[in-house]
């Protein structure tokens, strides 16, 4: 599966934004895929996760309340709806896919698809 991440862009502190992830291919519904971010000078962090299965989602403690990922398999696409904003968000967002029917993992390593990432700032 190929992906492509789109949405990023400059928003103040407070503000909002929604990302996607567009997907290539006829069986999108079965990929596990997820979001993760990267600041310079730091590793890449895991930020959500939407199972292939089911509606249930996963977030990390720094974004949970604050962020909704989503997923629309009519149109292969993923979505993060960022609320909310704050300056520590600023990064680069890159969604990814696990390999078909595989569950949660945190690990960007899990990971064996990736989109070419889309950069968020947000001003203070």
């Amino acid at each position: 599966v190929q992906l492509q991440a789109s949405g990023g862009g400059l928003v103040q502190a407070g503000g909002s934004l929604r990302l996607s992830c567009a997907a290539s291919g006829r069986t999108f519904s079965s990929y596990p895929m997820g979001w993760f971010r990267q600041a310079p000078g730091r590793e890449r962090e895991f930020i959500a996760f939407i199972p292939w299965s089911d509606g249930s989602t996963y977030y990390a403690d720094s974004v949970k309340g604050r962020f909704t990922i989503s997923r629309d398999n009519a149109k292969n696409t993923m979505y993060l709806q960022m609320n909310t904003l704050k300056p520590e968000d600023t990064a680069v967002y890159y969604c990814a896919a696990r390999r078909q029917y595989y569950g949660l993992s945190r690990s960007p390593g899990d990971y064996k698809y990736w989109g070419q990432g889309t950069l968020v700032t947000v001003s203070s």
